[in-house]
């Protein structure tokens, strides 16, 4: 069994640099079921249980709009996670891999993704299927998932470059 905070065998931690403000400000919060990492699910299921993102004022004015959209990708901040881990051993087995080959939540920024099922709207709370975060996780941003968006403003050169 996964204990938090452990290092495993061949596992490498260092010493993280010294924080800067990179201008971050939590929008919201998100309530799971879950309030230990032990039993949070490793990624989120679409049949999986009704979470609730609740926005701060005045950010839920930016919902609007946003029932148009089945599916939505959730940016948020793994605030129990460890952030010092270079090499990782998720299968315990002394085999390791660098953190930035792996979706563990130990990074050294710890933002966590998911693609979430929109449910309903209920004024400043979105009820969403398909997170895998702690009760109380703070939220960073909220946007229409990009193989259903499609832009509104007008082409830009950039927009057809290829090769």
């Amino acid at each position: 069994m996964v204990r938090e905070n452990e290092i495993r065998d061949k596992e490498v931690a260092v010493a993280p640099p010294q924080a800067t403000d990179a201008g971050l400000a939590f929008i919201g919060t998100i309530r799971t079921p879950w309030t230990s990492r032990l039993a949070c699910p490793r990624q989120g299921r679409a049949d999986g249980p009704i979470c609730r993102i609740e926005l701060f004022a005045p950010w839920d004015q930016a919902l609007d709009g946003i029932e148009r959209f089945e599916r939505l990708e959730v940016l948020y901040w793994l605030h129990q996670s460890r952030r010092d881990l270079v090499r990782q051993s998720p299968a315990n087995n002394g085999e390791t891999r660098g953190t930035f080959a792996l979706r563990t939540p130990v990074r050294p920024n710890p933002i966590g993704t998911s693609i979430a099922t929109l449910v309903a709207r209920e004024g400043p709370v979105l009820l969403v299927r398909g997170l895998d975060c702690l009760d109380e996780t703070p939220l960073l941003d909220i946007k229409p998932d990009r193989t259903l968006f499609k832009p509104i403003a007008p082409p830009q050169p950039g927009d057809f470059e290829t090769g």
